[in-house]
């Protein structure tokens, strides 16, 4: 299983020289790849973990091979999902360099790793949002930017998956998220190759089925610029 992330600027409430520290680990606001938790979304994972007298791991960067220390309290509010936690700042050097960092506000970000469970989300054509309903957490990170693009690419799915086509602005803000590219570059790109995609889906009956977006797919994955 591949965790997905969504990343938020960190609002931190506090930071204790002991390294104990409570802010928001995720809002219920729309992020750069068009997702948004609803409200109570958490409630299920949230019991789940309690269930194990224990909550979800602090990690640097996503790396499960780095814990820096265990949250302590996890709770939704009406603002998203508020955190108190513990950097082990006396027993481990990450940690130490992680309360280093957010202290000199070097680093903001807090992103969450989880999964969604089936009928958890749906598609909101209207307002072109991602709409994350149930939510299964299984830690939550310190990490240097507070964005993601990995739900640029999410995003785009999703809209294929609901027999949708991404218009050509979305699939240029994927193309700057998600491949690095300047907004000349992905205007050109979009212009010439994502035109190519909508006539391969024209010429057939207009479904949008697997075989879609593994070819949109493919094209990200090979795309150059001159």
């Amino acid at each position: 299983m591949k965790l997905k992330h969504i990343t938020f600027a960190f609002e931190l409430k506090s930071l204790e020289k002991d390294g104990s520290f409570a802010g928001h680990s995720a809002a219920y606001t729309v992020d750069q790849g068009r997702d948004v938790i609803i409200p109570g979304a958490f409630e299920k994972t949230l019991a789940s973990w309690k269930a194990k007298g224990k909550l979800p791991p602090v990690l640097w960067q996503h790396d499960p091979k780095q814990p820096i220390g265990p949250h302590t309290k996890m709770v939704e509010d009406d603002k998203g999902l508020y955190s108190e936690g513990q950097l082990l700042i006396d027993d481990v050097p990450k940690a130490r360099e992680a309360q280093a960092l957010l202290k000199a506000n070097a680093i903001d970000g807090q992103s969450i790793g989880y999964d969604v469970p089936i009928g958890g989300e749906e598609y909101d054509p209207k307002n072109n949002v991602r709409k994350l309903k149930q939510i299964d957490l299984y830690e939550s990170s310190i990490v240097t930017f507070p964005m993601n693009v990995d739900a640029s690419i999410t995003t785009i799915k999703a809209i294929l998956d609901a027999g949708n086509v991404p218009t050509i602005r979305e699939f240029e803000s994927l193309l700057r998220d998600a491949g690095g590219y300047s907004r000349k570059q992905a205007e050109h790109i979009a212009k010439f190759g994502y035109a190519d995609f909508q006539k391969q889906r024209d010429a057939g009956d207009g479904a949008i089925d697997e075989k879609s977006i593994e070819r949109l797919a493919d094209f990200i994955s090979n795309l150059k610029v001159a």
